[in-house]
């Protein structure tokens, strides 16, 4: 298909240009956070805490930290801070997994940055 659009290419790279194409083309998957600052391409969640739609990015006021350990504000669940649901945010901001991607969802896996002390 793309080969007829490039008939001058050489099979080999009009193969390579047609994949270079398509991947400009193709939209973030689901299991990808959204580009910041920190990370300008974005990132991916580990499909152990995601099936599609299960995370995205919170706003910092949607989870808070307490001595008990991070408090999902929407739910109130706890996620103790040394639960193997906690995971480092490689942006540097709060991202929640939750099942069914719910509002009111059980945490599966919660992406903070640094502590603040």
């Amino acid at each position: 298909m793309f080969c007829s659009i490039l008939p001058s290419l050489p099979a080999g790279l009009a193969g390579a240009a047609a994949s270079l194409i398509l991947s400009l083309s193709v939209p973030a998957f689901a299991h990808d956070a959204i580009p910041t600052a920190a990370q300008p391409n974005g990132w991916k969640y580990p499909f152990s805490c995601c099936s599609g739609y299960d995370c995205r990015e919170v706003p910092g006021k949607a989870i808070s930290e307490r001595p008990e350990g991070y408090v999902i504000e929407g739910t109130g669940e706890v996620v103790a801070y040394s639960d193997a649901r906690l995971k480092n945010s490689p942006d540097g901001q709060f991202h929640w997994c939750s099942v069914a991607g719910a509002s009111d969802g059980r945490t599966i896996c919660l992406f903070v940055p640094p502590r603040s002390y």
